[in-house]
């Protein structure tokens, strides 16, 4: 695996300050039941990170005391934490709006028989990795037989309600490029997924998010390996828009580690970049609950301009006329 933070510490990104935090975005562990290529956590079946119950009831505590509108589940694979059902019935009974992002094949694996049922019981918005409506391309990316597993997955969730009229459950699909080139324009690639899942599969969603890939950890040591690096980052560069600034989901937003360590993104998560923070070296969850975050300056590396190029990048998708990423 070769390391880029020290290909993208060098920067002239622009400086960015915190506004007003109304999510967390909490990493459960880095194990998975795939190893995907484009993957910024390489999160894989072998990994064996994972918060314990202590750091889990630490989140509900934040959550509470900041009165936070939103939890983002992530991982690897969160449902594979032991303790994601028990955090889920806890936020939810705070009124806390629950984000499960979810690789589909999840629902099928030993122990995750119920998980459909249970998510739509809770009223939780599922966020779905989806790279392509076609087969090839998703089991090339995520691995063989993942695409018709998926497919299965999208119909479980629809069969209990998600993305139906009124229903009141979210299910939103994500896109990523497969290669070091920028996602296409969104609302045109949404209306082509609709139009082919439900066409071919009979599949209802909600949104489709498209991101940027990273240049970071298994994409971004790909891009080395393959000579890349540098053209990817040039393309990035060229493609910057300054307007994404106002609505990057650091702003907003919190990741915490399986440790319950504090970043600004998920992306400076991977690669070891702590929050600056009131002079604390390394924040935790514990520092959050007593201090504000307003106006605190925000980490920055060369990787920030793949969230700011083009139609933007962020966890809720394209950034171009959006008033808030969270």
């Amino acid at each position: 695996m070769h390391a880029t933070l020290p290909l993208l510490q060098k920067t002239d990104f622009p400086a960015i300050r915190r506004t007003t935090l109304d999510t967390l975005q909490v990493n459960l562990g880095y194990k998975c039941n795939q190893t995907c290529v484009h993957c910024h956590v390489n999160a894989g079946p072998n990994r064996t990170e994972m918060m314990n119950r202590d750091t889990v009831e630490l989140v509900l505590a934040v959550l509470k005391a900041r009165r936070l509108t939103t939890l983002d589940l992530t991982g690897g694979a969160p449902e594979l934490n032991p303790h994601f059902r028990d955090l889920v019935r806890h936020a939810r009974a705070l009124g806390v709006k629950v984000i499960d992002r979810c690789n589909l094949t999840i629902l099928f694996e030993p122990g995750q028989e119920d998980l459909a049922d249970f998510l739509a019981r809770e009223q939780v918005e599922v966020v779905a990795s989806m790279p392509c409506y076609e087969k090839d391309n998703v089991d090339r990316q995520r691995g063989n037989g993942v695409f018709d597993k998926s497919i299965a997955a999208l119909q479980e969730l629809n069969a209990r309600g998600y993305a139906r009229p009124g229903s009141g459950l979210a299910l939103n699909l994500v896109y990523n490029p497969q290669g070091p080139v920028l996602p296409p324009d969104q609302s045109k690639l949404q209306a082509a997924y609709r139009h082919e899942l439900s066409e071919h599969f009979g599949i209802l969603f909600n949104q489709l998010f498209v991101l940027a890939n990273m240049p970071i950890q298994r994409f971004g040591s790909t891009l080395v390996s393959k000579g890349q690096f540098a053209g990817y980052m040039q393309l990035l560069r060229d493609h910057y828009c300054p307007a994404n600034l106002d609505n990057v989901m650091c702003r907003r937003l919190i990741s915490v580690d399986w440790q319950g360590f504090l970043y600004d993104c998920d992306f400076n998560q991977m690669l070891h970049l702590p929050m600056k923070w009131h002079g604390v070296p390394h924040p935790h969850l514990l520092d959050l609950l007593g201090q504000d975050l307003v106006g605190q300056p925000i980490v920055v590396a060369d990787h920030c301009y793949g969230c700011t190029a083009g139609q933007g990048s962020s966890c809720g998708g394209a950034l171009e006329n959006r008033e808030h990423v969270g």
